[in-house]
Parts: structure tokens; C-alpha cells; sequence
């Protein structure tokens, strides 16, 4: 068996090749558990990657970590292998991060929903709570029960952030509704498993839930499939996952990684790029709910009025959405 630090050594050197074109300015991104293909967060942050590379012709180094101690070991090599800017996707990176950008002070680094406070780090943090909660109103216009239901991924402050405001947007519509919540488990491991997630989705249905809103990763596309199955309706996450299953997906809570990273990218090419905190919510476009052909059946245009009503209210501070509070 070829050890893990072989692999990542062969394969840095080999994505070395495919930068070649663009000395002078190297990024790269490392992707967390679920990798980049998983419809989802990851996901997000590669396409805005790919945008970088399409509008620029810069090519980017990328890896896929398949156990947590790659990801210090990634961001070193990378860091050391001549890298202009390495985006490190999941609050899991922190503190790898943290870690390499002290021994590489000439490196910028960004570091996605996590926040690491030195001079050479841009931490890039999102309301999610804000999305939630008009994906919270739209479950509760559309639910015949009175019930609806949430399956989270791993048990984090962050992944409840999305609970609170689906919750509170459920509520802000229908006061009595009931909504089932489960968390998929306390690992990464947690991210990625359709099969848990379909499992969960089926006991909420079960107790009367008709629709499911998912902020799970990949293990999220169980719960869109079950959701599919049963004649219900889910609600992806991270990504505009509404053409997954076209007529049962009711929105997405759209959080724009994507946004993020390519402008990192950008930034950092045009000599702009700066440290410190960065929040998006609704009012810098970064999270939003997703419309489109896959999902405009679903939602009336009575629906998308008040969902866009409450949006302007929000980004206007007229609606607060209350931030998550660990116990």
C-alpha cells in the first residue's frame, strides 16, 4: 500500500506541471471531506475556482483530502512548492492553516468558514442563518402537515446556525409548526454518508414531515433521494441543488463559496487581496435561496413575493434572523 504522504508528494508533483503556464501566480485550493464532487459545499468551491481559471487562463493546483492528517501536510507542500494563495475549504482547516501561514508569511492563505486572526489569512464566514430562514418560509407555505424536518451533518455551531434560521423562517410563517430535527453525527465522517441521511429523512416523513431541508454535504443527497422516493419534497444546501431531482427539490439555500474563492483568486492576481474577517449574508449576495425551471412549478408567485418581501426586509434590517447561541 502506498502511504498517504507518497501520494500527496506524487500528486503535487504532478499538479506542478499544470501550472506551469502561470508561474508567476500560483493558487490552489485543498478541498475538505466529501471532496469536490459532492453536489455540495465542496463543490461550490471548485466551480469558483474553475470560473478564476476559465476568465484568466490561470490554472490552479487542488487536492482532496481523504484523511485529516493530509491536510497540514497539503497546505505545506503547497505552501513550499511555490503557491501564491491557498484557499483551505472547512472550519476543519483552521488549524492547519494557522499553522502553515506562520511558517510561510509571504503565502496568503484563506481559510473557509473558520477564522484564523494573522496577518496573511482572510477568514470567510457566511449568515447562514439568513438563507435558512427564507427556506424555512418556504417549507412552511408549501407543508399540508403542519410538519417539516431538518437533517444536519455534523453536530457543529455552524451546521445549527442553518437550523436556527430554518426554524425561525418556518415559525415566522406558521407559529404552530412542528419540525423534526436531527444532527447525522458528531465526525467528519458525518459528511459523508447518503445512506444515514436517507435513514434520517425516512423517520422525519415517517412522523409527518413533507418536507426535509438538509445542511449534510454529501450525505445531504441521501435525504434529497429518500425525499424523491416518498412523493415528498427536500431542500438542498451550499450549492443550487435543484435540478438533483427536478419537481421534488423545493429551493436550495444557496451559500456562494464559490463567490469566495473567486474572488480570492482575483484579488490576490490584482494586488487587492487583505486579511482579516469577511461575512456575506443576503445583503453582499453571499447566501441567498435558489429559483429557477427545476423548482418554479413548486413555488407560486404569491410564494416568491413574500419570500423576496422578507429578503428585503432582512438585508434592510427591518427582519433579524437570530444568530446561534451554544448552550
Amino acid at each position: 500500500m502506498i502511504h498517504s504522504h507518497r501520494l500527496l508528494a506524487l500528486f503535487l508533483s504532478v499538479s506542478a506541471v499544470s501550472v506551469a503556464v502561470a508561474k508567476e501566480f500560483q493558487p490552489a485550493i485543498v478541498y475538505d471531506f466529501g471532496g469536490k464532487f459532492d453536489r455540495s459545499f465542496n463543490q461550490s468551491a471548485s466551480e469558483g475556482a474553475e470560473r478564476f481559471k476559465k476568465e484568466t487562463g490561470i490554472a490552479f493546483r487542488e487536492f482532496e483530502i481523504s484523511n485529516a492528517a493530509q491536510r497540514e501536510q497539503a497546505i505545506s507542500q503547497l505552501a513550499k512548492r511555490g503557491a501564491s494563495i491557498i484557499v483551505a475549504v472547512g472550519f476543519t482547516q483552521a488549524s492547519a492553516v494557522e499553522r502553515v501561514a506562520k511558517q510561510f508569511p509571504a503565502v496568503k492563505f484563506v481559510i473557509i468558514d473558520g477564522v484564523v486572526d494573522l496577518p496573511n489569512v482572510q477568514s470567510v464566514n457566511f449568515r447562514e442563518q439568513e438563507s435558512s430562514f427564507l427556506c424555512g418560509m418556504a417549507a412552511a407555505m408549501v407543508s399540508k402537515t403542519g410538519k417539516i424536518g431538518f437533517v444536519g451533518g455534523m453536530d457543529i455551531p455552524l451546521i445549527r446556525k442553518f437550523a436556527v434560521g430554518y426554524v425561525e423562517g418556518a415559525k415566522y410563517v406558521t407559529p404552530t409548526i412542528e419540525v423534526f430535527q436531527n444532527m447525522t453525527g458528531t465526525t467528519p465522517a458525518a459528511w459523508g454518508d447518503p445512506t444515514k441521511g436517507a435513514e434520517l429523512a425516512k423517520s422525519q416523513f415517517g412522523r409527518g414531515a413533507d418536507v426535509v431541508f438538509h445542511a449534510a454535504g454529501a450525505t445531504g443527497l441521501g435525504v434529497m433521494q429518500a425525499a424523491k422516493d416518498a412523493g415528498k419534497l427536500s431542500i438542498g444546501c451550499d450549492s443550487n441543488q435543484n435540478y438533483v431531482h427536478p419537481g421534488s427539490v423545493l429551493t436550495s439555500a444557496v451559500k456562494r463559496v464559490d463567490v469566495a474563492v473567486f474572488r480570492a483568486f482575483a484579488d490576490a492576481k490584482a494586488g487587492t487581496w487583505k486579511p482579516g474577517q469577511l461575512v456575506l449574508g443576503l445583503a453582499e449576495s453571499g447566501v441567498d435561496y435558489a429559483l429557477d425551471e427545476h423548482n418554479r412549478a413548486l413555488l407560486t408567485p404569491e410564494m416568491e413575493a413574500r419570500l423576496n418581501d422578507a429578503k428585503a426586509d432582512i438585508i434592510g434590517g427591518k427582519l433579524k434572523v437570530s444568530e446561534y447561541r451554544a448552550p
